[in-house]
Protein backbone atom coordinates (compact mmCIF):
# COMPACT_ATOMS: atom_id res chain seq x y z
CA UNK A 1 0.00 0.00 0.00
CA UNK A 2 1.37 3.37 -1.00
CA UNK A 3 0.74 6.21 1.43
CA UNK A 4 1.73 9.76 0.77
CA UNK A 5 1.95 12.10 3.69
CA UNK A 6 -0.01 14.89 2.10
CA UNK A 7 -3.20 12.88 2.62
CA UNK A 8 -2.43 12.07 6.25
CA UNK A 9 -3.13 14.40 9.18
CA UNK A 10 0.02 15.51 10.93
CA UNK A 11 0.50 14.15 14.42
CA UNK A 12 3.75 15.90 15.26
CA UNK A 13 3.24 15.61 19.02
CA UNK A 14 3.60 11.83 18.86
CA UNK A 15 7.22 11.94 17.72
CA UNK A 16 9.62 10.80 20.38
CA UNK A 17 6.90 9.68 22.77
CA UNK A 18 7.59 6.21 24.16
CA UNK A 19 4.77 3.69 24.37
CA UNK A 20 3.27 3.34 27.80
CA UNK A 21 3.22 -0.39 28.50
CA UNK A 22 3.14 -2.07 31.88
CA UNK A 23 5.82 -4.62 32.67
CA UNK A 24 3.16 -7.35 32.82
CA UNK A 25 2.19 -6.65 29.18
CA UNK A 26 5.79 -6.66 27.97
CA UNK A 27 7.31 -4.35 25.39
CA UNK A 28 5.15 -3.19 22.47
CA UNK A 29 5.88 -4.90 19.16
CA UNK A 30 7.19 -2.37 16.69
CA UNK A 31 6.47 -2.39 12.98
CA UNK A 32 9.09 -1.73 10.32
CA UNK A 33 8.55 1.00 7.72
CA UNK A 34 10.30 2.06 4.54
CA UNK A 35 10.19 5.69 3.45
CA UNK A 36 11.16 6.71 -0.07
CA UNK A 37 11.90 10.39 -0.63
CA UNK A 38 11.27 11.90 -4.06
CA UNK A 39 12.02 15.49 -5.06
CA UNK A 40 9.30 17.84 -3.85
CA UNK A 41 8.14 21.30 -4.97
CA UNK A 42 11.09 23.01 -3.22
CA UNK A 43 13.69 20.67 -4.84
CA UNK A 44 16.25 22.68 -6.83
CA UNK A 45 16.22 21.18 -10.33
CA UNK A 46 19.63 20.24 -11.69
CA UNK A 47 21.29 20.30 -8.26
CA UNK A 48 22.64 17.20 -6.48
CA UNK A 49 21.21 16.24 -3.10
CA UNK A 50 24.27 17.77 -1.42
CA UNK A 51 23.20 21.19 -2.75
CA UNK A 52 19.53 20.93 -1.80
CA UNK A 53 18.06 23.12 0.98
CA UNK A 54 17.54 20.21 3.36
CA UNK A 55 18.69 22.22 6.40
CA UNK A 56 18.05 20.08 9.48
CA UNK A 57 17.23 16.80 7.69
CA UNK A 58 20.62 15.22 8.54
CA UNK A 59 20.48 16.10 12.25
CA UNK A 60 16.86 14.87 12.36
CA UNK A 61 17.88 11.51 10.86
CA UNK A 62 20.82 11.29 13.27
CA UNK A 63 18.46 11.95 16.19
CA UNK A 64 16.17 9.14 15.04
CA UNK A 65 19.18 6.82 14.78
CA UNK A 66 20.44 7.72 18.26
CA UNK A 67 16.96 6.98 19.68
CA UNK A 68 17.01 3.55 18.02
CA UNK A 69 14.12 4.46 15.71
CA UNK A 70 15.91 4.72 12.36
CA UNK A 71 17.85 1.63 11.31
CA UNK A 72 19.54 2.78 8.10
CA UNK A 73 19.20 5.54 5.52
CA UNK A 74 20.85 7.34 2.67
CA UNK A 75 20.50 9.13 -0.65
CA UNK A 76 20.11 7.26 -3.92
CA UNK A 77 23.41 7.17 -5.81
CA UNK A 78 21.76 8.67 -8.90
CA UNK A 79 20.74 11.80 -6.95
CA UNK A 80 16.98 11.30 -7.38
CA UNK A 81 16.07 11.14 -3.69
CA UNK A 82 16.69 8.74 -0.85
CA UNK A 83 15.18 6.27 1.59
CA UNK A 84 15.23 5.14 5.18
CA UNK A 85 14.00 2.26 7.30
CA UNK A 86 12.67 2.78 10.79
CA UNK A 87 10.46 1.24 13.44
CA UNK A 88 7.33 2.61 15.08
CA UNK A 89 4.57 1.22 17.28
CA UNK A 90 1.74 2.23 14.91
CA UNK A 91 0.96 3.74 11.53
CA UNK A 92 0.05 7.00 13.28
CA UNK A 93 3.42 7.16 15.04
CA UNK A 94 5.15 6.34 11.74
CA UNK A 95 3.27 9.14 9.98
CA UNK A 96 4.27 11.58 12.72
CA UNK A 97 7.94 10.62 12.44
CA UNK A 98 7.93 11.14 8.68
CA UNK A 99 5.91 14.37 8.87
CA UNK A 100 8.31 15.91 11.42
CA UNK A 101 11.30 15.68 9.04
CA UNK A 102 12.39 19.26 8.26
CA UNK A 103 12.95 18.43 4.57
CA UNK A 104 9.37 17.15 4.36
CA UNK A 105 8.02 20.21 6.19
CA UNK A 106 9.97 22.46 3.78
CA UNK A 107 8.66 20.39 0.81
CA UNK A 108 12.13 19.58 -0.50
CA UNK A 109 11.18 15.90 -0.22
CA UNK A 110 7.86 14.24 -0.87
CA UNK A 111 7.74 11.05 1.21
CA UNK A 112 6.06 7.75 0.47
CA UNK A 113 5.71 5.53 3.55
CA UNK A 114 5.27 1.78 3.29
CA UNK A 115 4.77 -0.77 6.06
CA UNK A 116 7.47 -3.35 5.47
CA UNK A 117 7.51 -6.98 6.51
CA UNK A 118 11.15 -8.04 6.69
CA UNK A 119 11.88 -11.66 5.88
CA UNK A 120 14.36 -13.39 8.19
CA UNK A 121 16.58 -14.76 5.42
CA UNK A 122 19.16 -16.11 7.85
CA UNK A 123 16.51 -18.27 9.51
CA UNK A 124 15.26 -19.44 6.10
CA UNK A 125 18.79 -20.25 4.96
CA UNK A 126 19.38 -22.33 8.08
CA UNK A 127 16.09 -24.20 7.75
CA UNK A 128 16.48 -24.76 4.01
CA UNK A 129 13.10 -23.16 3.23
Amino acid sequence: MKLTLWSVPLVIGAVGVASSVSEAEGPAKKKTYLVVFKPGPAWLAGKPVTEQPIKEHGPYMLGLYKKGVMKFAGPFSDGTGGAYVFEAASDEEADAIVAADPAVIDKVFVPERYPWYLVDWEKRAQSGR
